[in-house]
């Protein structure tokens, strides 16, 4: 008896077991927009900086339609030693003014971003085209990209996925630079050491013994100049001032102002300021029309 039992408890433990790691990946094809290109659900999925018609400046035409689907996910990280998460592409190659979709398929249980900077501002917010989705699923979303020649940055922007080598690069016509630090594409700024040698640090670089004197004599004229103390005085006579005056005007303001929209409150303060200009102007001309009354003249007595 305690035999079957425990054979039901293992068949029910496998079964529970795969259905926790099978994995369903969610389609996110029914977002809401909320402008400028920006769609999401509430399941976790966004598009940020779509455009699927609008040319960037000096594309004439869309030179081509294209397609790719990117992977997402922990298990792309295994041919990079040293990484945790990684895209299954880290290279990508288009003519200028393609329009692209990309089909972005996250695999772990966790966030993931395929998010494209540099691109013009004018056009999409930010400088940037993004797509996430919050565990598995799939997002989709089409730009157009610039004309010229040029490599843009493709990463996940959660904190350290990037660092661990959730980045690629983009290149449009012929690119630009290698960006570092792509896996698999490029060198590493800061290379895993696995030799076990301890840290040894480089010593500071010494200078020649001219660039060593003149380095004291310019410490030594920068010495004997003497310190100028006019103007940051002023200057700073005029700061406790203008502090002194904001201190109390402050809680007028802040009364007068409660309640107003930002538009209302700048009518209010340019009205302020028209009234007090014109009470200047009217102070003196009644000054000027006081000193420049025709008085009598005495004559001289004969």
């Amino acid at each position: 008896m305690d035999k079957k039992v425990a054979i039901v408890l293992i068949i029910s433990a496998l079964s529970v077991s795969q259905t926790l790691t099978a994995k369903e990946i969610q389609d996110h094809n029914q977002m809401m927009a909320h402008g400028e290109g920006h769609l999401m659900d509430m399941d976790g999925g966004m598009v940020m900086g779509q455009n699927t018609d609008t040319l960037p400046g000096g594309c004439e035409r869309i030179s081509a339609t294209k397609e790719i689907t990117v992977h997402a996910g922990h298990k792309y990280s295994e041919k990079f030693p040293g990484t945790m998460y990684a895209f299954d592409q880290q290279e990508f190659n288009f003519e200028p003014c393609t329009k692209l979709t990309v089909h972005f398929i996250n695999e772990d249980e966790i966030r993931h971003q395929w998010m494209m900077h540099g691109l013009p501002k004018y056009l999409y917010p930010k400088g940037m085209f993004h797509l996430e989705v919050s565990g598995p699923g799939k997002v989709s979303g089409t730009l157009i990209l610039p004309p010229g020649d040029k490599t843009y940055l493709v990463h996940c922007d959660i904190a350290q996925h990037m660092e661990k080598g959730m980045k690629a690069q983009l290149k449009v016509g012929k690119g630009g630079e290698d960006l570092p630090s792509i896996p698999g594409v490029t060198a590493s700024m800061f290379p895993d050491d696995y030799s076990g040698k301890p840290y040894v640090a480089l010593p500071p670089p010494v200078a020649s013994p001219a660039a060593a004197s003149a380095l004291q004599k310019e410490k030594a004229d920068t010495t004997a100049k003497p310190v100028q103390t006019g103007t940051p005085s002023v200057i700073s006579g005029l700061t406790v001032i203008g502090l002194a005056l904001s201190l109390i005007s402050a809680p007028m303001l802040e009364k007068k102002f409660k309640g107003m929209t930002t538009g209302e409150a700048l009518a209010n303060i340019f009205e302020i300021i028209s009234h007090g200009i014109g009470s200047g102007f009217a102070l003196l001309g009644k000054l000027f029309k006081m000193f420049s009354k025709n008085k009598p003249i005495s004559l001289p007595d004969k």
